[in-house]
């Protein structure tokens, strides 16, 4: 079966084939006293998560019986203490932070991918641009990366600790500070000099660049680059839950999974644009750089919905170079995951 067939296939089973948002929109006109669904997302307005949005913006929630109600936190270890503490039921977060949880014990499980990239752009402060030029010239720096709860690093730090590690700098010699996941935060920390640089997220990194606050440095969205410096390409943005999620309420993740996995084949098969109008970001300038960042990196996201298994194998290759713990070079991401719902690929 060809690629094309595939995912003409995958639509239908999920009545997307001709659907546009405005359909989606009606259709949500028909849900009978959806459950409301909570789910703790890093953001706001973080191109990793964008999918989730949409998927309210767009009613696919309410076509699969459920109303999203998504509460907005620092970064993904914020995110998985939520559902953990009962807060939310459910997770959006890196895939390696959330191996990090389940290494230390804690009962949580990945059931649908959102990105298939790293996603992350390392910026440097405008001062210091002729004094940084190369990763290994932030020996001594202070970077900022997305909120930690104790016990667990987010993925933007482990990524961090990799990307330095990787150009001779000792994680160690680096010192890592909370910056939060909204732009307004990870602006305040750079131009007030709080941080030297920021592995940060986009749409805001292309804003932070042409308003002069932080140069770019380093790139990790684009598929081939992943490809060479992961040995794959590497599902990043994930949702989760906790096992009593999947054993107890086994209908309210598989909604969660549809809903996501209906947003991704909308991406899919529509542009950049279309992206932007459905999300309808009120600053008009939001909506300008989202635009132009989405029209290069729409391809971040899983076209399909299915979790990758050479995919989770880069997370598990990545984990094991990043955590030197005994524990975790026996650890395999696979047993964080279940894809029950998603369906698999290679």
């Amino acid at each position: 079966m060809t690629a094309r067939r595939r995912f003409l296939s995958r639509t239908r089973a999920l009545g997307l084939v001709s659907a546009s948002w405005p359909w989606m929109l009606h259709h949500t006109a028909h849900a009978q006293n959806p459950w409301r669904v909570a789910i703790a997302v890093p953001g706001p307005g973080n191109l990793l998560f964008l999918p989730i949005t949409l998927a309210s913006k767009l009613g696919m929630d309410h076509a699969e019986g459920i109303t999203l109600d998504i509460r907005y936190v620092g970064g993904g270890p914020q995110a998985y203490r939520d559902m953990l503490e009962r807060n939310t039921d459910f997770a959006a977060g890196g895939l390696a932070a959330l191996a990090l949880q389940k290494l230390s014990g804690k009962p949580v499980v990945c059931i649908a991918p959102v990105t298939q990239v790293p996603g992350y752009t390392l910026l440097v402060r405008a001062s210091l641009r002729g004094r940084v030029r190369t990763i290994s010239d932030l020996a001594g720096k202070v970077v900022g990366v997305k909120g930690h709860v104790p016990g667990g690093r987010s993925t933007s730090q482990l990524f961090t600790e990799h990307v330095l590690a990787e150009n001779g700098v000792k994680p160690d010699l680096v010192n890592y500070v909370s910056v939060g996941q909204a732009y307004e935060s990870q602006r305040a920390a750079l131009a007030s000099g709080t941080v030297d640089a920021v592995m940060g997220d986009e749409p805001f990194a292309t804003r932070l660049a042409n308003e002069r606050v932080a140069f770019i440095l380093a790139d990790y969205h684009d598929l081939d680059t992943t490809r060479k410096q992961m040995g794959g390409l590497f599902l990043n943005g994930n949702i989760a839950t906790r096992e009593d999620i999947i054993s107890s309420r086994p209908e309210l993740a598989e909604k969660m999974v549809k809903t996501i996995t209906r947003a991704l084949l909308w991406i899919n098969s529509h542009t950049a644009a279309d992206m932007v109008a459905a999300l309808a970001p009120e600053d008009a300038q939001e909506r300008a750089y989202l635009l132009d960042v989405l029209k290069v990196q729409k391809w971040i996201y899983s076209p399909d919905g299915r979790i990758s298994d050479s995919q989770v194998a880069s997370v598990t290759r990545f984990l094991r170079a990043t955590e030197l713990t005994p524990a975790a070079q026996r650890f395999d991401v696979k047993t964080a995951v279940n894809a029950r719902w998603a369906g698999t690929a290679p």
